[in-house]
């Protein structure tokens, strides 16, 4: 595996000395959940590209600098520009527009919380948040490594749907969906196993 995936499953935390480096990662875990349902509920263009322009003010206030928002940005572009097509195509572009525009909102906002909070720190918050639920069976430590597991898995998939894309590109399939979506399909699955086999080898989520 190379350095710069390596980099990517270990999370994009940047130290730093912002107010939202300084926001604990609990407050922030909570504002990013209310920000997905208000961006989520509310309709309309407008409104997305309200979302969109506070997202970016956040970005600018984080110091995540240009580099690590472009490669943010640069995993969900094939994403949104299908996303835009297909909303298009149904209903019309003010949609494609919405939608395209809480994706990227929610894509930023995500990332700004793992550039400003160690990993460490986001599962310690879930764990605590969820320990009053133990009463009623739920393993607050499982939880967390299922986050865990998310927050490295969604790297890694963007990851591949480059490396696919490149190599469909590379044979002159890159119009074709079935040689994008197959070997993406195939690798995510095969990766998603690899992962499951070394957590049980570790005797980890056993019950």
């Amino acid at each position: 595996m190379s350095q710069g995936t390596s980099a990517l499953l270990l999370g994009s935390y940047r130290p730093g000395h912002t107010w939202l480096h300084r926001l604990p990662a609990g407050a922030k875990l909570v504002g990013l959940m209310l920000a997905s349902v208000v961006v989520v509920t509310l309709r309309g263009p407008g409104t997305a590209l309200g979302a969109l322009a506070v997202s970016v003010a956040i970005v600018a206030s984080s110091g995540m600098g240009l580099r690590l928002t472009l490669r943010a940005l640069r995993g969900i572009v094939l994403v949104a520009l299908l996303l835009a097509a297909f909303a298009a195509w149904q209903r019309n572009w003010a949609l494609a527009v919405e939608q395209v525009a809480d994706l990227v909102a929610l894509v930023l906002l995500a990332t700004v919380l793992t550039a400003t909070t160690a990993v460490d720190a986001i599962l310690d918050a879930i764990t605590r948040g969820l320990r009053p639920l133990s009463r009623v069976g739920v393993n607050p430590e499982r939880v967390a490594l299922a986050f865990s597991l998310v927050l490295r898995a969604i790297p890694t998939t963007m990851e591949i749907a480059q490396e696919t894309r490149a190599a469909a590109r590379a044979r002159g399939l890159e119009r074709d969906p079935r040689a994008l979506l197959t070997p993406m399909v195939i690798r995510s699955v095969a990766h998603a196993r690899h992962t499951g086999e070394a957590l049980h080898a570790r005797g980890i989520g056993d019950d």
